[in-house]
């Protein structure tokens, strides 16, 4: 179980982020944290009885206590994720769960750079990708494909965008649930790995399953998986129309085929970008979620610092 001292030093960003809230009239203060903590004293220091508080965290059993002292307990289940993936995550969640509008303000408080240590303030406008994931989109989600699943591919999905494979950045595209009808569109593009081999090694919720596919994520083709995770068919060509279709410019037939199928089926598509690692999901048609990979090194530049000239008066 990870803790996170309330020092003095986090106690003061805390009472920071709690006024920059007030000032600005935001929806919720959200702070990130890497474990638990005095949860009775972030309640009093974020007057949590007034303001929405909103406590990320990575597992469950880091949050004991926390809804008990009046504030929003969330875990992000995101441990070995970049910040500003966790950060995102915490956002996503939150709107699913109706404790922030999806088109509010945020602040939130988090450690940018030394772990234990909040020293990041961000007050953070919700745009438009995070008004189109709804509670609703969540729901309908839900009901056509398992949430645990879509969650799973997605998780996939923006592993496969930052990492790539053996250092090479890899595009691909999962199509998840109404199995059936989306295989009456579909074609082999070549040897599918994965065919006769049981569920149990089909399946995507199995850590073991993934780093398959993303072995196989390198060849042409989609994977097509059911609603329960397995994967019915990999390498798959989609022939699919695309007409009345309306998709951002620079998008690529990978793109184009995973909406389109989300048209002629109760599907949703999740592709992954191979010139960006950018991961979007699709369903009916339209592009409901679109998460930018986040883990890129930072370039620390050199600076020349010149002194100001010593003054003369006293």
């Amino acid at each position: 179980m990870a803790t996170q001292r309330l020092t003095k030093h986090n106690a003061a960003m805390i009472r920071a982020g709690v006024s920059l809230l007030t000032d600005r009239g935001a929806d919720a203060l959200l702070l990130l944290l890497d474990g638990g903590t005095d949860w009775k004293r972030v309640s009093e220091l974020s007057d949590a009885t007034k303001n929405t508080v909103i406590i990320a965290v990575d597992t469950l059993e880091d949050l004991d206590g926390a809804a008990e002292a009046g504030l929003r307990p969330l875990a992000l289940n995101k441990e070995k994720a970049p910040l500003l993936e966790r950060l995102q995550e915490a956002l996503l969640e939150a709107a699913a769960d109706e404790m922030i509008r999806t088109n509010g303000e945020v602040v939130a408080v988090y450690s940018g750079f030394q772990q234990g240590r909040l020293d990041s303030i961000s007050h953070l406008q919700l745009d438009e990708r995070m008004r189109r994931f709804t509670v609703r989109d969540l729901q309908t989600l839900e009901s056509s494909v398992p949430l645990k699943t879509i969650k799973a591919v997605v998780d996939l999905a923006s592993q496969i965008g930052r990492e790539g494979r053996e250092g090479k950045p890899v595009g691909t595209m999962f199509v998840v649930g109404d199995t059936r009808k989306v295989l009456e569109h579909a074609n082999d593009s070549g040897v599918d790995p994965f065919r006769g081999y049981n569920k149990k090694h089909r399946n995507l919720l199995d850590p073991k399953v993934q780093e398959d596919a993303k072995e196989v994520a390198q060849l042409d083709g989609a994977f097509v998986v059911t609603s329960e995770g397995i994967i019915e068919r990999s390498r798959q060509m989609l022939e699919v129309s695309h007409e009345d279709l309306k998709m951002t410019k620079g998008l690529g037939s990978r793109h184009w085929a995973a909406a389109a199928i989300t048209r002629k089926t109760k599907a949703v598509s999740v592709v992954i970008s191979q010139s960006t690692g950018t991961v979007r999901l699709y369903q009916n048609g339209f592009l409901i979620l679109q998460i930018v990979p986040m883990d890129k090194a930072v370039k620390w530049q050199e600076f020349a610092f010149e002194p100001p000239p010593q003054s003369t008066e006293d």
